[in-house]
């Protein structure tokens, strides 16, 4: 860990707790800095606060005080879900105040390289894939971010010869001043997060932020099959590396049926791949880039490939039951995300689907439905879905009760040669507290299967 003496009796708030935010005031009090904590939850509900309170660091719980700033406060750590608009971090810009999340801190103490992947989809897939390829080529990689440990505590442990592989938010990289990763990834950009940011321009720039920094030792890895990249990566001062996932190019990696090409030369066989999805292509495609710039060996890239079958409930291989293949993607909260899962499968599909009903109408699925023979929906949305499902002329729709009733019907309903999928396009909230405990309960009952 690199001691950075600017940090030292800084006056410094960290606000709002949870892991990056513990993380981010220990390592501050750490580098002798004179940390205050403020978060919404009562002291006596946070033992966060009650365990940071014991080491020495000040803590103000259960309210914000509109004074706050008033204590001389010379930098701000926010917590990445707590938008701009809060009173306190917009008089913190008022005042001019620097205002920076716990991704800037932990770079500015570390000594080994980033790696930043970044993007609306693909960011976890594309972040577990170079990490898994990475470390089966012997490449000391430490996985951060979202996806893995906070990234300041990552940090605090690399050493010069490991690599961060760190998976980042828009939320994240609004608050980055110097942060410069040695290899930035742009997976591609939809509307998202429009609730926090206003408008696309704003989320557009937010995300560009992971290559503010970059200059000619660096890269840049980019989605060349979005014009809306294509334009935004212009003024990167990065080394620029596309992707390509529909035909072959001569710059950086592509693809067309039967081949991956690095530079225009054939590279890796397709058929070699386990993942399926032409959006996971993009997610591989991107990660062979980053791996090859690091120093990867080719054979230690297509171990991984042979193997990788997805990230836990992100079209996730489950298991081959009496000819049906059947897959997990409980993080597909939306209807995009169900699109993409559906548009991976060319079988006759079972899809599983249904949760939160928040209004929203399911027409966005309507063009990637003609593979799907059966619909079993749940939750809340199950009379929607169903409806929805008898209007793409889908042959069976019926009703569960939940995630297990669902698959019990799923595997009734099936044919071999399917393909069951959960891919729900809603959230879980209705039945379950996350997609998380949704993709495990769905796994459990799919290995029960006999």
């Amino acid at each position: 860990m690199i001691q950075y003496a600017q940090l030292q009796f800084k006056k410094v708030l960290v606000l709002g707790l949870a892991k990056s935010g513990v993380a981010a005031a220990e390592l501050l009090h750490e580098l002798g800095a004179f940390v205050t904590v403020n978060d919404s939850k009562p002291f006596e509900e946070n033992p966060q606060a009650q365990s940071l309170l014991q080491k020495g660091i000040t803590v103000i719980c259960g309210r914000h005080p509109e004074d706050l700033l008033d204590e001389g406060f010379e930098l701000i750590v926010k917590n990445p879900g707590i938008p701009y608009s809060n009173p306190i971090i917009k008089n913190a810009i008022e005042r001019k105040l620097p205002v920076i999340t716990e991704v800037e801190l932990a770079y500015l103490i570390s000594e080994a390289p980033f790696i930043g992947i970044t993007g609306t989809n693909g960011k976890t897939t594309t972040t577990t894939l170079i990490y898994e390829m990475l470390n089966n080529g012997h490449r000391n990689p430490r996985i951060a971010g979202n996806i893995g440990t906070v990234a300041c505590s990552v940090a605090k442990e690399a050493t010069k010869d490991d690599c961060i592989v760190i998976e980042l938010s828009s939320f994240q990289l609004m608050g980055i001043q110097k942060f410069k990763p040695k290899i930035a990834i742009l997976t591609n950009l939809y509307d998202a997060h429009l609730d926090y940011h206003g408008t696309f321009d704003e989320y557009r720039n937010a995300k560009l932020n992971i290559t503010k920094n970059q200059d000619e030792s660096d890269w840049l890895i980019f989605n060349t099959n979005q014009e809306v990249l294509r334009e935004s990566v212009k003024d990167s001062k990065a080394k620029k590396v596309p992707f390509n996932s529909d035909h072959r190019t001569e710059e950086g990696i592509s693809a067309d049926e039967t081949t991956i090409y690095w530079q225009g030369e054939p590279f890796i066989d397709r058929s070699i791949i386990a993942l399926p999805g032409k959006h996971n292509l993009e997610n591989i495609l991107a990660a062979l880039a980053a791996s090859i710039l690091y120093g990867c060996d080719k054979e230690k890239m297509e171990e991984v490939l042979k193997t990788f079958t997805g990230v836990r409930h992100r079209t996730q291989f489950v298991r081959e039951w009496q000819g049906r293949k059947i897959y997990n993607d409980s993080k597909a909260t939306n209807c995009l995300a169900t699109k993409v899962a559906l548009d991976a499968f060319t079988a006759p599909t079972i899809l599983l689907a249904g949760g939160l009903d928040r209004g929203h109408s399911f027409e966005e699925l309507r063009d990637s439905m003609k593979n799907v023979e059966g619909v079993v929906a749940f939750g809340e949305t199950k009379e929607r879905f169903i409806e929805f499902a008898r209007s793409c002329g889908v042959k069976v729709a019926i009703e569960a009760e939940d995630v297990e009733d669902a698959v019990q019907k799923a595997a009734t309903i099936s044919n071999q040669g399917n393909i069951i999928l959960l891919s729900p396009a809603c959230a879980s909230w209705d039945q379950y507290p996350n997609f998380e405990v949704r993709g495990d309960v769905f796994i459990e009952a799919v290995m029960k299967l006999n």
